[in-house]
């Protein structure tokens, strides 16, 4: 899970978006504040909705386009509650959120699967069966 988030306005242009994407090496951001989740605008929204449809990425904003339905987890959530939202919902990222409902964090799809793998021990045994050990 990412905990540094780094948030955006709804006025924020999608080049300064992408930009602020690609300096972060992120692939969405969420829109509004930790206290305020408005949105989230991800590569896919910058993409479909933008530049498919020959818009000026300087004269649309995150706002026009970003994805408003926002599903999330809770910090004290499992791994396969998060899944299982992210499975039934076509999803790659969730803001984790507080007990407070203050956005905390975004889980994507590679740190779950990353740490299912750790989790279950397939890692160390190839890196032990490739060692010798």
């Amino acid at each position: 899970m990412t905990r540094d988030v780094e948030f955006v306005e709804a006025s924020t242009t999608i080049a300064e978006a992408a930009v602020a994407m690609g300096d972060l090496g992120v692939g969405a951001l969420p829109v509004g504040t930790a206290d305020d989740l408005q949105g989230i605008i991800t590569d896919r929204d910058i993409l479909f909705r933008v530049v498919a449809k020959g818009l000026s990425n300087k004269a649309v904003t995150v706002g026009e386009v970003m994805t408003t339905t926002i599903f999330s987890c809770r910090q004290e959530d499992s791994i396969a509650t998060a899944l299982n939202l992210m499975g039934a919902r076509n999803l790659r990222r969730l803001p984790v959120l507080d007990l407070n409902g203050r956005t905390i964090g975004l889980v994507t799809l590679s740190d779950l699967s990353r740490r299912m793998l750790l989790d279950s021990g397939v890692v160390q045994r190839a890196v032990a069966e490739l060692s010798g050990t």
